[in-house]
């Protein structure tokens, strides 16, 4: 599987606002009540709709169902003005009635289309590599990269990386 440069940059997103979610402090479970909460607010998250999707996206999670992931393959390797239509992913993405209940809402918004499509790739994304442990691939259309600057971002990965395991909020990813 190919993914989009701008799945890429909001896959990892997404995964970060997962694992917040999902334990407190003392290493608690309570993603339930967090997603809970979270859904509560679906009002105020609504504006951050297109600045930073992971948030609204994670109130859907456990609501899709994909039952075509060849077609969700695709949809993961298209930037976002390649997108189609919400209402022709039919065959492609379900929702469960509570989710599909909070879409209504989404859909009211002018890019509500567009983030339902974002928000539908990001949770397949966090539960295929979750189910399947499967990594996916960056598109490969990106530029090389010198062997210096390469090594520049390892070191900042490798800081950003030690810096959560001390208990800061993870960097948000470039782009």
């Amino acid at each position: 599987m190919k993914l989009s440069r701008y799945f890429s940059n909001h896959a990892r997103a997404y995964d970060a606002e997962m694992d917040d979610l999902v334990s407190d402090s003392e290493g608690k479970n309570v993603l339930d009540k967090r997603l809970k909460e979270k859904r509560s607010q679906l009002e105020f998250l609504l504006v951050m709709m297109d600045d930073s999707p992971e948030m609204l996206a994670a109130a859907f999670h456990q609501g899709f169902r994909f039952p075509s992931p060849k077609a969700m393959d695709l949809l993961v390797a298209l930037e976002p003005e390649e997108f189609p239509d919400w209402d022709k992913l039919g065959r492609t993405i379900t929702l469960t009635p509570w989710a599909q209940a909070m879409a209504d809402r989404v859909l009211l918004e002018p890019t509500g289309e567009q983030f339902m499509v974002i928000a539908a790739c990001l949770e397949y994304l966090y539960t295929r590599a979750d189910d399947r442990g499967a990594p996916v691939e960056e598109d490969d259309d990106e530029e090389e990269i010198d062997p210096e600057e390469q090594e520049a971002r390892d070191r900042e990965d490798a800081g950003a990386s030690w810096m959560e395991e001390q208990g800061f909020d993870p960097k948000p990813p470039k782009g």
